[in-house]
């Protein structure tokens, strides 16, 4: 399933550093460190009318990644969130949209992996597009167990979050060579961590279960429905779950910014039924509370 251009998106307008540019002339530096290493931080926000989805999470999760990074110059909460408003205001967007929210380490004095050659501050990318939901969430999509496992903490911890995404690009690559939409993605032990660009959550005998974030990124989409689950007394677990499991599911989800809640129908080949009453009663609920997350700029 390939996300298509919109043509809505060839003038848009984005944020870099301190100020908006056209689409055309909207660039980094070739010593920006995000070019050089991939060493950046990033978010991805839904907008709707009433707001942007959890949006001080997501800016705190963002704060926290490159804290751990040793980022200096974080620009507050307070300046990001007036840089999305600038950002949208100058595209008329208030729905439909998906915000691509990038912190480098900034521009080096000449090239290299030390931060010390950052010295020019970081940089703030407000990336904004027309971009409906990623999948068809009516349908649901299929997926594949792939050999590229998911980064455990004593490599690279997934709770950073971080640009460097060749680790999730290369399960996406086996998925694309095998036709499916998406690589599910095992921990380092072979129990089941997430997809390449979404958590999981499983249903099965009227119970839900999503598996431990030792070696997954704990989504703030996959956190909302954990507290959805748990405030609307759905019983919901944590646990090492395996892809035997995942196979005699009654039902399994996947959770993201960029699809929301998408029913996952097929696993190596193993069908999965998207008809759980449960597993509906899920998606209706999240589609229903959603707007309730969204926080005004």
């Amino acid at each position: 399933m390939l996300q298509k251009s919109n043509p809505k998106n060839d003038n848009i307008q984005v944020f870099i550093k301190d100020k908006l540019y056209p689409r055309s002339e909207a660039k980094v530096s070739v010593f920006d460190s995000s070019v050089q290493g991939g060493d950046a931080v990033w978010e991805g926000l839904r907008v709707y009318p009433e707001g942007v989805v959890c949006m001080d999470k997501h800016l705190t999760r963002l704060h926290e990644s490159a804290k751990t990074l040793a980022f200096v110059d974080i620009p507050s909460k307070e300046f990001i969130k007036k840089a999305i408003k600038q950002t949208l205001d100058s595209n008329g967007m208030n729905d439909d949209t998906h915000i691509r929210l990038t912190l480098t380490r900034g521009e080096k004095i000449t090239s290299g992996m030390d931060p010390r050659l950052n010295q020019n501050g970081s940089c703030l990318i407000v990336l904004a597009e027309w971009k409906p939901l990623v999948y068809d969430n009516n349908h649901g999509i299929k997926v594949i167990s792939t050999s590229q496992r998911r980064n455990s903490p004593q490599f690279l911890d997934s709770k950073i979050h971080h640009n460097n995404l060749l680790n999730n690009i290369i399960a996406k690559i086996q998925a694309n060579v095998a036709g499916k939409d998406a690589g599910l993605m095992l921990d380092d032990r072979g129990f089941i961590a997430e997809l390449n660009g979404s958590n999981l959550f499983m249903v099965k005998n009227g119970k839900v279960f999503t598996p431990y974030a030792h070696a997954c990124l704990p989504g703030i989409t996959r956190n909302s429905v954990i507290e959805m689950c748990k405030k609307n007394s759905i019983e919901i677990e944590e646990q090492d779950i395996t892809l035997s499991q995942f196979y005699n599911a009654d039902g399994v989800l996947a959770t993201g910014t960029m699809g929301e809640l998408t029913p996952i129908i097929e696993i190596d080949g193993r069908v999965v039924s998207k008809e759980d009453a449960l597993q509906k009663r899920i998606i209706a609920l999240f589609t229903k509370e959603v707007r309730g997350l969204c926080e005004k700029l």
